[in-house]
């Protein structure tokens, strides 16, 4: 599915993604909002009647004004003061409709808009990985805000306007005879086709006029962005040339689109005329054969002039309801998609008392055709540390995702005391493990809002012992407002290392069994390298232990190493065992030796200062 459907794109049926949204409008254990629709319909029958009884007032009034009737002036008042007290009670019923059924649309669109989103976090790390965040975001902000604006027209303007063509119908049969309701159905097929048919037609004119619009801002921006290239070339004149092309495209694009609007008005205005002239000539011949009275040529006037005041919006509700139907559409593909990973039916919960972790001849690949862990077993004690090495594409990684069953393996078994983690409930796997990844990604929140996420509930002294077991309270406690201090996107404000200590304290506050530490140092620098891992070594002891890692020199006090190669264990044992062994692991452990040899010193201050002097 593209994230991003046009307008183009075929129409999905009505029945079919509106019978899946009743549910959300006529809530089985919400008989309040029930009672809301109810009403809200209500109001729209009554409003419908009330404007349908105003033609036949204002024709009594005119009838009554004809010489030779009386008492003529009295009754005629009192008639013109119903045809106005009738105006005022449709519009009455129509604002007390949308006041009673606002709170059931933005009800539904709620419960939809959390079903959504609780089912996306369901759903399995490879399908948030295979898609753009952005766009999913948008199929969904898109889907839920256009529910209320299809519920608003469908109930509210579409299905009161078939009523009251039906009831025309019905009005002009018995006081005018067939041939008025032929024609008047005729004009209203020829109507509804030709706004269908121009609206399609300034759909694509609106489509391109949009693509000039975004090319030309795309060239706007491009241009500011590279303002000293375009400098350093002396080419002012050619982007101006290029920004006015795109601009004088958008012009003729925008022209086109506003003069198929007139166009679509001119065609509705020619249309509804002739009816209402041909409907008028015809009550006028009546009239002057006896069969008619003058308020019957206003009823029919009236009556038209009321149909065809809602078919004049037709254009732009057939443009808002195609549209509602495709991003409808979209969101509801997003909640048909199956959930990969699944808990099994009665499935218990992983009680960890020791933590021992135990892979038993896995085999996995993330593609049927690419297999990544060929036949790997080992098996963590519990309280002891395992360390993952090898190079780059091993699968490293990938035991850790494994372990919290973001995938389900293609054969082998992966178990936690005993327990085999297909078998439990993902929530109680995933309690009883807790991470420290190399990149640490924050909430945009405060300080002590990303620490306390590692426990639900958690208090802010058990925060603050977590900070300062993470040794990260005392720079917590620098900042402007301390803990409550904002992190900004995915915690920019704070540097590699901050960022490192805040999601050691998260993990720490979790106090899981099962400890993963992934890469948890790569990114920093070597003093703060070093700070941080006499912190994991701390929180590591009386934990069972995964440390995935590529400098090998963070992994040397592990109990055992295995080393990962094309997804296979070429070699396992302690750090001092391998290197004597002269494998893979002496090779990379002596590059990695050879290349802190060769790193230049970082000059000092008055080093600096002695290089300007010179």
């Amino acid at each position: 599915m593209p994230p991003d459907m046009p307008t183009s794109a075929p129409l999905p049926p009505v029945w079919a993604t509106l019978r899946r949204f009743l549910p959300y409008l006529w809530p089985a254990d919400a008989p309040a909002l029930r009672r809301r629709v109810v009403v809200a319909m209500l109001c729209v029958l009554a409003a419908k009647v009330i404007s349908l009884a105003m033609p036949f007032a204002y024709k009594a009034a005119i009838d009554r004004m004809v010489p030779g009737m009386e008492p003529a002036a009295s009754l005629a008042i009192a008639l013109v003061a119903v045809y106005a007290g009738a105006r005022f009670g449709s519009v009455l019923f129509d604002n007390l409709r949308n006041a009673v059924f606002e709170k059931v649309g933005q009800e539904a669109g709620r419960r939809l808009a959390d079903d959504v989103f609780v089912h996306l976090h369901r759903l399995s790390l490879r399908f948030h990985l295979d898609r753009r965040t952005g766009a999913v975001t948008k199929i969904v902000e898109r889907g839920t805000k256009s529910i209320d604006t299809m519920l608003y027209f469908l109930l509210f303007n579409i299905a009161p306007t078939v009523l009251e063509l039906i009831a025309v119908c019905v009005i002009f049969f018995v006081k005018f005879g067939a041939w008025l309701v032929v024609v008047t159905l005729a004009m209203v097929a020829l109507y509804i086709w030709f706004t269908r048919t121009v609206t399609e037609w300034r759909n694509q004119l609106r489509r391109d006029m949009v693509d000039m619009d975004t090319s030309a801002v795309a060239h706007a921006v491009d241009s500011l962005l590279n303002f000293e290239t375009v400098k350093y070339f002396g080419a002012e004149e050619r982007e101006a040339n290029r920004y006015g092309t795109a601009m004088r495209r958008y012009a003729q694009a925008a022209v086109k689109s506003e003069n198929s609007l007139a166009w679509l008005n001119i065609g509705q205005s020619l249309i509804t005329n002739l009816m209402m002239a041909g409907a008028m000539a015809y009550t006028v011949w009546g009239w002057s054969r006896g069969q008619f009275t003058t308020g019957d040529v206003v009823l029919v006037n009236t009556l038209l002039a009321q149909l065809f005041r809602p078919l004049d919006l037709l254009g732009m509700v057939y443009r808002t309801i195609r549209q509602g139907l495709i991003d409808m559409e979209a969101m509801y593909r997003l909640m048909d998609t199956q959930q990969e990973i699944a808990d099994m039916d009665g499935a218990p919960a992983l009680i960890a008392s020791g933590g021992e972790v135990r892979f038993d001849h896995v085999r996995f690949g993330y593609d049927p055709e690419r297999e990544i862990l060929h036949d790997v077993s080992f098996t963590v004690p519990a309280g002891r540390t395992l360390a993952i090495v090898g190079p780059s594409g091993a699968g490293k990684s990938t035991i850790a995702r494994i372990l919290f069953r973001f995938y389900d393996i293609q054969s082998g078994q992966v178990s936690i005391d005993g327990q085999n983690i297909a078998s439990v409930t993902q929530a109680s796997l995933r309690a009883a493990i807790g991470i420290v990844p190399q990149d640490m990604v924050l909430f945009n929140d405060t300080v002590g809002y990303n620490i306390g996420y590692g426990r639900e509930g958690a208090s802010q002294a058990e925060i603050e012992a977590a900070a300062k077991a993470a040794s990260i309270h005392d720079f917590i406690l620098g900042l402007p407002m301390g803990y409550d201090t904002r992190v900004g996107e995915r915690g920019l404000k704070l540097s590699g290392g901050e960022k490192q200590r805040v999601a050691i304290a998260r993990t720490l506050l979790k106090d899981p069994p099962v400890l993963v530490l992934d890469e948890a140092t790569s990114a920093l620098d070597s003093r703060t390298e070093n700070e941080i891992q006499d912190v994991l070594r701390n929180i590591a002891r009386k934990r069972t232990t995964l440390i995935v890692a590529h400098r090998l020199s963070t992994v040397v006090d592990a109990d055992e190493i295995i080393v990962l190669d094309q997804g296979r264990i070429v070699e396992r044992g302690r750090h001092a065992d391998l290197v004597r062994a002269d494998g893979l692991y002496a090779v990379m452990w002596n590059r990695q030796a050879a290349e802190r040899e060769d790193m230049p010193v970082e000059p000092g201050i008055g080093d600096v200062f002695e290089v300007v002097r010179e």
